[in-house]
């Protein structure tokens, strides 16, 4: 698309929202977190840990790994669901001998279209990667295959891209080191290849029991790789992520998520196929068992000049930007934006959410320049001529403008 630079162009989107406000908050690049909430006792009990969550594309199913007594033997793959996204999460079911074993099975992922459940097990006394797949989304999950080229020392957790194409796990080079790998195929029929390793951007550079890559999830969009960083002693993981402008580009560096990460064990982040929310596993207080699953809503930061309201100052910086690659409009369509500023950041700023109403200009006067407001005292002055109609409009008045100034 090509740049929108015209005066009138900026008029026409500053009228659209110039009646739109948001409270600001503290800002972190191109999005910030909402407060973390605990699932509940219904998905995480005082027995063993919860964690390593998956969520459905259409958010209505949540798998993670559990340790609670009534399962197969040592940590299983359960499920949660609910009806629609405003319901609460529904009593956790294992998923069975089908797909869990007497051992351990860890990591798991769904596919975009809800028919394949990646995980890792370590049924032949290695961790390996296995696929289940059922053949409708209220059929019953088949048994498990191992994927081809499963690295040669073992992983940790899977996570496919939405369009099937890139799968992401942790590769451990021993027990005191891993890397985030990926595979690439051309079509979802093809195998899986050998994996490669992200490269330093992502991956850190390995230190004694430090600097472990762990656990990652790639969005549905393909463009954020959230994972996890921390130490083979399994007490101090944060939560990191990386961005890319394109499915082909490079991984760019990595970030802390310092607004959500806490002082002891943050670990697993699984973000919704929308980008809104991000389920995590932690320890930290407010904890039922020794880790539960939290969940934290993902919020565009779209008061793009920090002044506490979203108006029409901020359609102006967008527009501003129009085309470019700029990190501060970039808020579109998932809130750590696409590389690009155009129509899917000017959605995101149209669709802020508006606390209240804040003026109401009834344009029911019959003379003068000014147009009331009846709700701040915002008074306006009416310019160019327009004409009162008095026995206008929708309801007692309007004001007919001429189109022309």
């Amino acid at each position: 698309m090509k740049r929108l630079n015209s005066d009138r162009m900026r008029f026409v989107l500053i009228g659209i929202v110039a009646a739109m406000v948001l409270t600001g908050g503290k800002a972190m690049a191109d999005f910030t977190f909402g407060e973390p909430v605990n699932l509940g006792s219904t998905v995480n009990t005082d027995f063993g840990w919860q964690g390593e969550p998956a969520i459905s594309a259409d958010g209505l199913e949540l798998y993670f790994v559990s340790e609670r007594a009534v399962g197969q033997g040592g940590s299983d793959i359960w499920v949660t669901k609910r009806t629609t996204k405003d319901d609460p999460w529904g009593q956790p079911a294992n998923l069975g001998p089908i797909v869990n074993s007497s051992v351990d099975e860890r990591g798991p992922c769904i596919t975009a279209d809800g028919l394949e459940l990646y995980f890792v097990s370590k049924i032949s006394g290695k961790w390996y990667i296995y696929v289940s797949t059922r053949p409708t989304k209220n059929g019953q999950w088949g048994p498990p295959a191992k994927i081809p080229n499963n690295p040669r020392f073992g992983v940790d957790s899977a996570s496919v891209s939405g369009d099937g194409l890139e799968l992401y796990y942790s590769f451990y080079y021993d027990i005191s080191w891993y890397d985030i790998h990926v595979m690439k195929r051309e079509t979802t029929n093809d195998p899986w290849p050998a994996g490669v390793p992200l490269g330093p951007n992502v991956n850190h550079q390995r230190n004694n029991y430090q600097n472990n890559d762990m656990s990652p999830c790639i969005s549905y969009d393909g463009s954020a790789l959230f994972y996890s960083l921390g130490s083979g002693k399994a007490v101090d993981y944060e939560l990191l992520m990386s961005t890319r402008t394109s499915t082909e580009g490079p991984w760019g560096p990595c970030i802390k998520l310092d607004a959500i990460n806490s002082s002891g064990w943050d670990f697993a982040p699984c973000v919704s196929a929308d980008g809104s929310m991000l389920y995590f596993e932690s320890d930290r207080p407010g904890s039922i068992g020794g880790a539960d699953i939290w969940q934290a809503p993902i919020i565009p930061i779209v008061d793009l000049n920090g002044d506490g309201m979203v108006d029409v100052k901020d359609v102006v910086i967008l527009t501003d930007h129009w085309g470019e690659n700029n990190s501060l409009c970039d808020i579109g369509p998932m809130p750590w934006g696409d590389g690009i500023v155009d129509v899917q950041d000017l959605l995101v700023l149209l669709g802020a959410p508006e606390p209240g109403l804040i003026a109401h200009w009834k344009l029911d006067e019959t003379q003068g320049i000014t147009a009331r407001d009846g709700i701040s005292g915002e008074d306006a002055f009416v310019i160019g001529d327009p004409t009162w109609q008095p026995a206008g409009g929708q309801v007692d008045g309007a004001l007919q403008l001429d189109g022309i100034d």
